[in-house]
């Protein structure tokens, strides 16, 4: 499998804090993976054509104000794919690690795709009224939702994962609460390492230091936006057991840390 590390939709400058005197723009981190036998999965979409042309009746007037997106169409994950030599009809599987506005927007860029997502998610999203995390725009034109019970899964370095229909196991669920109600990380393995998306389950690489060090405005946005303060905390923990167990087998990103994505660039 070949493994493309996208940006799908830049969004409010920060300050580098710890890393640096340059400040970057956070990114929505999306993966495009070439699979062998299964066509392009695309892991999140990050923000869609929809998104970028009409920001204010797709993501919504105070979201816009709030994460200040560059709304740049070359930034979109269907745009990408073309200057790779692809088709969107090539993307036959989405993973998404959850239903806000900045992880799914590119959905309808995809309508032939399936949509791997945990049911507790869609569910949370699907029934609440639209709101500054949800909005059902992204997911009018119906989606092709495979949903999933994480009970139902297999433990992958202590975790509860679940494998994907039609997906090779090399690529993997693995749930990772308390962002949302049914936030799930995504395993892919390159070689002889797995490299773990972890969605918002964290937002700045120095948190799973073992001396962790929040980024002081993606730490506002984490916290006012998680739904069970424990679970997110002990999800956080478990992720630094697993980088200081397992960091020789596991490589860990999350979605929107710019200085992440640059080294894996």
């Amino acid at each position: 499998m070949n493994i493309h590390h996208l940006n799908c939709g830049s969004v409010r400058q920060i300050e580098a804090t710890y890393d640096g005197p340059a400040p970057a723009h956070a990114v929505n981190h999306c993966l495009l993976i070439e699979t062998d036998s299964d066509g392009l999965v695309l892991i999140e979409t990050g923000l869609g054509l929809d998104d970028v042309r009409n920001p204010g009746d797709t993501l919504g007037s105070d979201w816009v104000e709030m994460a200040q997106p560059v709304l740049a169409e070359e930034e979109t994950a269907v745009r990408q794919v073309a200057s790779l030599g692809h088709s969107p009809d090539d993307v036959r599987h989405i993973i998404v690690t959850h239903l806000d506005v900045d992880h799914c927007g590119g959905l309808p860029d995809f309508p032939a795709a399936q949509v791997h997502v945990l049911a507790a998610e869609l569910e949370a999203a699907t029934t609440e009224a639209p709101s500054f995390r949800y909005r059902p725009a992204h997911w009018a034109h119906g989606p092709k939702w495979v949903p999933y019970a994480p009970e139902r899964g297999e433990e992958w370095f202590g975790f509860t994962s679940v494998q994907p229909k039609g997906l090779p196991p090399e690529i993997r669920l693995v749930p990772l609460g308390g962002h949302t109600a049914g936030h799930t990380g995504v395993a892919v393995r390159e070689g002889d390492r797995w490299l773990l998306h972890c969605g918002d389950a964290y937002y700045y690489h120095r948190e799973l230091d073992q001396d962790p060090h929040p980024h002081p405005i993606l730490d506002i946005v984490q916290t006012s936006s998680e739904v069970h303060r424990d679970l997110r905390l002990g999800t956080q923990a478990r992720l630094r057991e697993l980088v200081r167990d397992h960091g020789d087998e596991v490589s860990l990103i999350s979605a929107h840390d710019p200085w992440e994505l640059n080294r894996y660039r």
